[in-house]
């Protein structure tokens, strides 16, 4: 099973790499390139760089998912949570639809920006559709109440909303959501792979090599981008893999293990609590973007004395790293380990923070 997750890893990467290549040259000929934003919005001057590089990610991610599905039932073995059509097939078919609908929505939002409110009730959808056709859900021990499956489901559409709007957010800088997402899929992978999970570590590895091979297309100065066509795919996928993964064993484990996805998506959901809570402070719509991400402060956007575009992609890919190896560490630690890595953590967030916020001055 091993070897099947690496292959589909592998397998992702290739397709990514050779899609992306395609898009970038289908995006030139197509004239699809980053144009200006809806009405209010604010960023980075549009440069003659095609931005439908999400075509590359999602074909990237859909080949071999799809051909794990067709090749699935030949596997054998005890693991029977890859195999077992009622437990795989429905919700990969959901997965896939979903996908491919956030996929459509992006690449129409790249091309003719939709409003912020209707953008957002489409994204709704398959956050909906997750919990209540594959019960892939959050928070199951409410069924127990009433009301409580009702409150489960509605608080799973809200996280997988969450995670698909972090990731959009986070694709405002060249490499830089590319890189967070291949990072998260990396930490996803193994944590599954230690769990045996095979189903849901397959689809972190597809993650990965997909995202490994939109990368050299788009790592500063990049030739394509991934425009909300790939961010919303991306976002979406990895908050699913969050709430599908079990991290704790059958025999009960330490409850700390489900904190492994917060720290393992630290970054984007760092940058979306600040950037909301930014706007909102400012009596702005969070949903109309502008240049006050963690990514832009950490560059010195505006600024003085910042690290570049490049650097602060380099920073927060380092940040991520290391909050998701203290993730991954919650799975065998006792409840002091446990309590250390999450001092650790806050501590990170609060470096991050001063990182961010400290003054360096204004450019002229």
């Amino acid at each position: 099973m091993l070897l099947l997750v690496l292959a589909l890893g592998a397998s992702a990467f290739v397709v990514g790499l050779a899609a992306t290549w395609a898009a970038t040259l289908l995006g030139r000929r197509l004239n699809a390139l980053d144009a200006a934003g809806v009405d209010g919005q604010v960023k980075a001057a549009p440069r003659t760089v095609p931005n439908i590089g999400g075509v590359g990610v999602v074909v990237g991610l859909l080949v071999p998912i799809v051909g794990a599905l067709v090749l699935a039932p030949m596997v054998d073995g005890p693991h029977r949570e890859l195999t077992e059509p009622s437990v795989v097939v429905l919700a990969a078919v959901v997965l896939i639809s979903a996908m491919l609908l956030l996929h459509v929505l992006g690449l129409v939002d790249d091309r003719k920006p939709l409003g912020p409110w209707l953008k957002l009730v489409l994204m709704a959808l398959p956050a909906v559709a997750i919990p209540l056709l594959t019960d892939t859900r959050l928070l199951t021990l409410l069924d127990a109440y009433p009301g409580g499956e009702i409150a489960s489901v509605a608080i799973t559409a809200l996280w997988l909303l969450a995670m698909t709007n972090a990731l959009n957010f986070l694709d405002n800088m060249d490499g830089l959501a590319g890189g967070i997402a291949a990072i998260a899929g990396v930490f996803l992978t193994i944590a599954m792979l230690l769990a045996e999970q095979w189903f849901v570590a397959g689809l972190a590895a597809c993650v990965t090599g997909a995202c490994l091979g939109f990368l050299p297309h788009n790592f500063p100065r990049a030739r394509i981008f991934m425009g909300d066509g790939g961010s919303l795919v991306l976002g979406f996928v990895l908050g699913f893999l969050s709430v599908r993964g079990t991290y704790m064993s059958e025999g009960g484990g330490q409850w700390w293990g489900v904190l492994l996805p917060l720290l393992v998506l630290a970054v984007p959901l760092y940058d979306l609590t600040t950037v909301v809570a930014l706007r909102l402070s400012q009596g702005k719509s969070p949903l109309v973007g502008d240049l006050q991400h963690v990514s832009h402060r950490l560059a010195g956007v505006g600024r003085v004395g910042g690290l570049g575009r490049r650097g602060a992609v380099l920073v927060l890919w380092a940040f991520s790293m290391i909050a998701g190896a203290s993730g991954l560490l919650l799975l065998t630690v006792n409840a002091t380990g446990a309590i250390i890595i999450g001092v650790q953590a806050a501590v990170l967030m609060g470096v991050l923070a001063v990182l961010e916020f400290w003054p360096r001055g204004r450019a002229s």
